[in-house]
């Protein structure tokens, strides 16, 4: 079926409501929820499991993971109980018994009694940092503890380590103070530094388990509902009334103030994108994948937010315009640093595609840079990034371009039609994707750009947090011939599929407060017959990068829906093919690369990194531990000061026609020459640069 005209992502047909099922009028109860939840799934969900042994280890394993990952809460006689459950979750399910959760809950929370006693006893006497001992960081390689004695002898290890931390950062910087001769500084004996950080742990304990024990009956029931949802894919899950009602927030983390976009998981409060024009982003030094471990109002104390809800630590984030917070956070390399943002009104205009005019001797590159796939949800004549790249385009092509560049790194995708007629911007009017529900034909969605605005060379630059419309574009004009994919990693995120919430009360036809699923209905399939789902899009050309061996993507989440493949569709290739241009980029990158001296540097620190990340047992003896972070900092520090000697800057200018539309707005052009210095120093870029160069 060809369809040209669609809302495919935010339509699901009435009819798959009830193919499969239908509730009695009965009312339900939230204790009938597992039972109503899976018919719900059964129904809807694009792959659904069979309900049996291996949704019940699933959910076994996922349950466990969720309440004690770290291995630090039950002993091995708990697991010893939970066995016996361990093929039984599914009739329980389908009965709505809650016997296994129950006996789990129940127990986790005597536990949790336990243990508060275990570190307030701990942390009430000084720590010994002379003895040579070893702390294993990778819960992986821990065992469950055999007695109330090892858990102990386990807490006591953690409890140490996260006071040495503290610990090893106050007399640093105390040794610093010394040396900068800092007369305001007030020195402190190193006894007292040892107490303050056994203070700071024993508070950050205390807050973990008043958390927790907020952690009631209803909450556990949520936890372990989502893990019943989860074990269809990573991506449906279960909502009650009220994190539907904040569905946005939960998911973005969003920090108002300094645009940075959190996720929290296992106690840790992880950067997952900063929001392009954002405080954080003109500020320059917050970066994906930072973990921030502390946070402080300018000239105040900080605040410790490991192990903080997620909410909570965005109130301390949040502040009027004009303040400073200052975070202190940890670099994937290990590394400590303490970031002061001036906090500011989040300017949501720099969401949307943007350009610039690079040049390389006499050529002449357009680059835009596109954040997310953006449309106007009410169709009221609001911004679409389809039409803002395509004007984009069309100002470029005026300079008289020799290239395009269309920069899709960290955009996690969006709309579907806009993806869709932006690939027409380069093919015409031909099929661009596949898009499946379950148990139907695929429909061959076309693009609506009748007429091809540019014909010239095109590179698509993606990388792992390039996900879902992203991949899709990038899919499409790779089997066209279209256009170059260039990337940092072996692929893009992976994400082949699209989500949508269902409301339970209407299923059970109650009006009891179900709450809602989000499930996942469709899958999406590349022109060659392949779907983007856990593979995603193989660049043409990878270029080295430092964390490349960082786990992100659909593979690295548990349960994914696998890849697979449908009927190809025939191509229409009336367009110019790249195909050759294309290999003989590939063989030309090929042979520089090797004596590209940024990219050795970047391969050199990769393994460096890749050191650090594979060591799971860090030293409790203070002089051994300081050597080590000494080691890393040194070693961090170097490959900055050596990437910045041999990185070249790129030729950026804005657009005569940019010029002419911000004149006079200084924070518009202020903005726009941030974003220009951020492109010139960017070596991707400037390789890409070379790429083109006689394509």
């Amino acid at each position: 079926m060809v369809k040209k005209y669609f809302w495919i992502w935010l339509v699901l047909p009435v009819s798959l409501f009830f193919l499969s099922f239908c509730f009695s009028k009965n009312k339900k109860t939230p204790t009938e929820l597992p039972g109503i939840i899976l018919q719900t799934l059964a129904a809807t969900h694009y792959d659904p499991i069979q309900i049996d042994d291996t949704f019940s280890l699933r959910v076994y394993d996922l349950y466990l993971k969720r309440l004690d990952r770290s291995k630090r809460y039950f002993l091995q006689e708990d697991y010893d109980k939970f066995e016996q459950y361990k093929y039984q979750i599914d009739e329980q399910s389908q009965q709505n018994s809650f016997e296994f959760f129950d006996l789990v809950s129940t127990t986790f929370d005597k536990r949790l009694v336990d243990i508060e006693k275990v570190f307030e006893e701990i942390l009430a006497s000084p720590f010994d940092y002379n003895v040579s001992e070893t702390y294993i960081y990778d819960e992986e390689k821990r065992n469950y503890a055999k007695s109330g004695k090892e858990l102990k002898e386990e807490w006591r290890k953690y409890l140490k380590y996260a006071a040495l931390e503290k610990y090893y950062a106050k007399v640093k910087q105390q040794e610093q103070a010394v040396e900068r001769g800092d007369k305001e500084f007030k020195v402190k004996p190193l006894d007292s530094l040892e107490q303050q950080a056994r203070e700071e742990v024993l508070k950050m304990q205390r807050n973990w388990t008043t958390r927790l024990k907020k952690f009631d009956r209803s909450k556990h029931m949520d936890m372990y509902l989502n893990c019943l949802t989860e074990s269809f894919d990573p991506h449906t899950s279960y909502y009650p009334p009220k994190e539907k009602e904040d569905f946005d927030i939960r998911m973005s983390g969003r920090l108002e103030g300094i645009g940075a976009q959190l996720s929290e998981r296992d106690g840790e409060i992880k950067v997952e994108m900063v929001v392009p024009g954002s405080p954080s982003y003109l500020q320059g030094e917050l970066k994906e994948g930072d973990i921030i471990i502390k946070v402080a109002q300018k000239d105040s104390q900080s605040v410790d937010v490991r192990n903080m809800e997620l909410s909570d630590a965005v109130q301390l984030v949040r502040g009027k315009k004009g303040t400073t917070v200052v975070l202190t956070v940890r670099k994937p390399d290990g590394s400590i640093k303490e970031i002061p943002i001036v906090r500011d009104v989040v300017i949501m205009e720099e969401g949307y595609a943007k350009s610039a005019l690079l040049k390389n001797g006499k050529d002449k590159v357009g680059y835009i840079y596109l954040p997310q796939f953006y449309t106007d949800m009410n169709g009221r004549g609001g911004r679409t990034c389809s039409k803002d790249v395509k004007d984009e385009v069309q100002k470029l092509m005026k300079e008289n371009i020799d290239g395009l560049v269309l920069d899709l790194r960290n955009n996690g995708g969006g709309s579907l039609q806009d993806v869709v007629d932006m690939a027409g911007l380069f093919v015409g009017a031909k099929p661009i994707v596949q898009a499946k529900y379950r148990d139907s034909r695929p429909d061959i969605l076309i693009s609506r750009e009748r007429k091809i605005i540019y014909t010239g060379p095109l590179v698509i630059l993606v990388n792992k947090y390039s996900a879902s419309a992203s991949e899709i574009l990038a899919a499409a004009l790779q089997d066209y011939d279209r256009a170059l994919i260039i990337g940092t990693n072996d692929q893009t995120f992976g994400k082949g599929t699209v989500q949508r919430f269902l409301d339970l009360d209407r299923f059970a036809n109650t009006n009891q407060g179900l709450g809602s699923v989000k499930v996942t209905i469709q899958k999406f399939y590349r022109v060659n017959g392949g779907t983007t789902q856990l593979q995603g899009v193989v660049p043409d050309i990878i270029m080295p990068e430092r964390f490349a061996s960082a786990e992100v993507g659909e593979r690295s989440e548990d349960y994914p829906l696998k890849w697979n493949e449908i009927t190809p569709l025939p191509l229409q290739m009336d367009i110019e093919s790249h195909k050759g241009k294309i290999e003989k980029a590939v063989k030309k990158f090929e042979k520089r690369k090797a004596k590209n001296e940024v990219f050795e540097l970047i391969e050199k620190d990769k393994k460096r990194i890749e050191i650090q990340r594979k060591k799971t047992d860090y030293p409790l003896q203070y002089e051994a531990y300081k050597a080590m972070q000494v080691q890393w900092e040194k070693e961090s520090k170097l490959f900055e000061d050596q990437f910045k000697a041999k990185s070249l800057e790129i030729q950026a200018e804005v657009l005569k026609s940019d010029l002419r539309a911000m004149q006079g707005d200084t924070a518009k052009i202020k903005i726009k020459n941030d974003w220009l210095n951020g492109i010139k120093k960017d070596v991707y870029l400037k390789e890409t640069l070379e790429i083109l160069d006689g394509f």
